[in-house]
């Protein structure tokens, strides 16, 4: 079994942390509990650290001339200075992480969707947009895996978020142990996964590993980083995929007899024409892997991206995560 890794992920407190609810609740997510034993949370709720109490009045986010405010209609109190104060300490001392989950439109912790005032008014209208914290989060760390519960619904926006975060936690992992070695013992695992998300990402990637240029270190280290959550950053293709799982087929067909391979080809087909999805042919080959003991192969992130106790039951009959 391959070593996922550990990643350090921020969770809006509120999910499962804590009662500090602006009702004196808690929210109990099944992905979130699912998470939680795979990675170092760290937990905030930006509205208790600055005072606010549980329960409270609700905050909204209110824009004024192009600034936003974080204010409680029911009582007037502008707590904007005391939350911008929270949020640049918070995050300038949060050190190194590879994720975020955030609550869905929370007015300080939504980093989307989240309702905008124009005005201070009690049936002001508004727009959809980021909350005071989780926009400074989305501002900060755009490279990084950054969702909310809500959206993490999604079977297609959760395989890709937690692709992301274990492969970024890995490469952390493999950055802290300082040696080239390292890198391109990282890069090597992960050269399928990264055809899949994109081939010219990989070319890009494998010529920093390469460094002819004899650059620093740090910065191998530092561009290989940059360029990865780069190539991470839009969700594979299916004809990207059908591209790898030709690859690992190749290494693996001549040890296969003809009616094993008609099977495979059969279906890939089925998944290219959406009828099944992409558990199907990766767990063909992760049989063929194991029965031929194939090294290489072995030892693919693109066969297990993340570790298999995230995958629920009822995704294995999903297949909409590529298109």
């Amino acid at each position: 079994m391959l070593t996922q890794g550990r990643p350090r992920v921020h969770f809006s407190h509120c999910l499962g942390f804590g009662r500090c609810r602006y009702n004196g609740q808690t929210i109990t997510d099944p992905f979130v509990e699912r998470l939680r034993p795979h990675v170092d949370a760290v937990t905030a709720c930006p509205e208790v650290a600055i005072g606010l109490g549980i329960p409270r009045e609700p905050v909204r986010v209110v824009e004024e001339n192009e600034k936003l405010f974080v204010i409680q209609p029911d009582t007037g109190r502008d707590v904007t200075d005391t939350m911008e104060a929270f949020t640049e300490s918070y995050l300038d001392d949060l050190g190194e992480i590879d994720g975020f989950v955030l609550k869905y439109r929370s007015p300080s912790c939504g980093p989307n969707q989240v309702r905008i005032y124009n005005s201070r008014k009690p049936k002001a209208g508004h727009r959809n947009g980021a909350g005071f914290f989780g926009g400074e989060v989305v501002r900060r760390f755009p490279g990084l895996p950054i969702e909310d519960e809500g959206r993490l619904r999604s079977f297609d926006l959760r395989q890709h978020f937690l692709t992301r975060l274990f492969t970024l936690a890995r490469l952390r992992e493999a950055i802290g142990r300082g040696s080239v070695h390292a890198l391109v013992e990282f890069h090597t695992k992960h050269k399928y996964l990264l055809m899949t998300y994109s081939q010219e990402g990989l070319r890009t990637l494998g010529r920093i590993v390469a460094n002819a240029e004899h650059n620093p270190l740090g910065q191998v280290f530092s561009e290989y980083r940059e360029i990865l959550m780069r190539t991470l950053a839009r969700a594979p293709r299916r004809t990207a995929a059908i591209n790898t799982l030709m690859h690992a087929f190749g290494h693996l067909s001549e040890g296969l007899k003809p009616v094993e391979k008609a099977y495979f080809l059969d279906e890939l087909e089925r998944f290219r024409n959406q009828r099944v999805c992409l558990s199907t042919p990766v767990g063909l080959l992760r049989s063929w892997v194991a029965r031929f003991e194939e090294p290489y192969l072995t030892d693919q992130y693109f066969f297990e991206p993340f570790p298999d106790e995230l995958v629920e039951l009822l995704d294995s009959g999903k297949g909409r995560a590529l298109k």
